[in-house]
C-alpha cells in the first residue's frame, strides 16, 4: 500500500487525463524552443508586448502562475519584465506553462517537445494549428541537429538512454 501511494504521484505527472504519455519538459527541449523564439539572444528586453529570449507575453507570465527572479514579488510593478528577461526565470515560466496546458497538440498519443513548443508559440488553447513557417522550421532544425550530435538523444523527450535509467 505505501508503494502504491508513493508511486502514484509519479504516475499522475507523466499521464494526461486521457491516458497518454506526457513527457517531462527536458533542458534540450527548452533550447530549441528558445532557438526558434529567439535564436536565444539573451540582450533582447521588451518590445511589442514580448519579452525575452522566450519571447514571452504578460498573459503567458501570468497563466504560469507569476514566477519571479529571487527576492522579487509577482505583484511588484515590473516583475514580468525583470522574469521574463532572466533566462533561468523566463525558463521556469515555460516550464509551469507547459505543466499547466500540457496536451496532445499533434494526436500522436503522447505529449513531448514538439506539442510543447505548438503550446508555447500558438498557446494552450490554439496548440493544433499550425506553426509560422520561421518558428517551425528553426525549432524543426534545432531538434535534428542536437538528434545528429548524440544519437542517444531521443529529440522528442529530450531523453538520453541514460536519463531514462535515473531515478
Amino acid at each position: 500500500m505505501l508503494f502504491q501511494c508513493a508511486f502514484l504521484p509519479v504516475l499522475l505527472f507523466f499521464t494526461s487525463a486521457f491516458g497518454q504519455y506526457r513527457e517531462p519538459v527536458s533542458e534540450l527541449c527548452l533550447g530549441c524552443i528558445c532557438e526558434a523564439s529567439s535564436n536565444c539572444d539573451r540582450s533582447l528586453g521588451c518590445e511589442g508586448g514580448l519579452c525575452g529570449l522566450f519571447k514571452i507575453t504578460q498573459p503567458y507570465w501570468i497563466d504560469a502562475n507569476k514566477p519571479t527572479i529571487p527576492l522579487d514579488n509577482p505583484h511588484a510593478e515590473g516583475a514580468y519584465e525583470r522574469c521574463s528577461t532572466d533566462s533561468v526565470c523566463a525558463a521556469e515560466t515555460v516550464k509551469n506553462y507547459m505543466a499547466r496546458f500540457a496536451q496532445d497538440c499533434n494526436n500522436d498519443g503522447r505529449i513531448d517537445c514538439s506539442d510543447y513548443a505548438a503550446i508555447h508559440r500558438l498557446g494552450g488553447y490554439g496548440c493544433q494549428g499550425q506553426l509560422d513557417l520561421k518558428f517551425g522550421q528553426t525549432f524543426r532544425a534545432c531538434q535534428s541537429q542536437v538528434q545528429s550530435l548524440s544519437p542517444s538523444i531521443d529529440v522528442r523527450s529530450g531523453n538520453s538512454a541514460a536519463d531514462i535509467f535515473k531515478k
